[in-house]
């Protein structure tokens, strides 16, 4: 997968544009997987000043980002730390939070917490799961109460004292093969592992087949992905 998100990269490529990296020394990447987002915000900033950290708990995904950093050529200006995103507390000019606000316990603590490392005049690229429409039963029964409508994700970031400079959503192309592209490594992985016991190869089949059923008929145009610039 190219990021764990659904996120095509004419989508990823217009929100580097809107966070203004160019005039940026510092970013920050909390709950950065393997850092493909934040290598490519580093390496839009101008000269070999810009500098970058992602922050992750998985030492598996950590690893995989150093090794992504050095093969770009930015080995010195992208640091990847093992640590709680909620616990980090050094601020930076451009701050990205993708999928990660489970970590504060929600949105809108999500959105409370960042703020204290977003200074005057940086941004912040906020990403998460919302609802644009009414949730079915099924959606609802997968999420949760965690999942927002779009319309409260932005009530949280306005009474957070954030502006809001630029809000897309997934498309349903970019769902589609997000959803795709994780089945598609592990049903590849399958064919390439003939050795595999026949237990572990049904069981992840039926793995496979339950999460593109859930999709097709749990959240499929149901669930949307926001990516919001915010600036203080």
């Amino acid at each position: 997968m190219r990021w764990n998100t659904p996120l095509s990269e004419e989508h990823a490529a217009l929100l580097i544009r809107r966070m203004a990296v160019d005039s940026a020394e510092s970013v920050l990447d909390l709950g950065c997987g393997w850092g493909e987002l934040l290598t490519r915000v580093v390496a839009a900033g101008t000269g070999s000043g810009c500098t970058g950290v992602g922050v992750d708990t998985d030492a598996r995904l950590l690893e995989r980002g150093r090794t992504l950093a050095r093969d770009r050529g930015l080995g010195e200006r992208v640091t990847f730390v093992d640590a709680n995103a909620r616990e980090w507390a050094t601020p930076a000019e451009r701050v990205l939070c993708v999928g990660a606000s489970h970590a504060w316990g929600g949105t809108a603590a999500a959105l409370a917490g960042l703020a204290s490392l977003t200074p005057p005049g940086g941004r912040l690229l906020f990403g998460c799961g919302c609802w644009e429409g009414e949730p079915t039963p099924r959606a609802m029964e997968i999420f949760g109460d965690e999942v927002l409508p779009l319309a409260d994700v932005v009530r949280h970031a306005r009474d957070g004292g954030w502006r809001v400079l630029h809000l897309t959503t997934a498309d349903q192309r970019e769902w589609d093969e997000f959803e795709s592209t994780w089945r598609l490594g592990r049903e590849s992985w399958l064919l390439a592992e003939p050795a595999l016991s026949v237990a572990a190869a049904a069981a992840l089949r039926r793995e496979l087949d339950d999460r593109l059923l859930e999709y097709i008929t749990g959240y499929r145009g149901v669930l949307a992905f926001c990516y919001l610039i915010l600036a203080r």
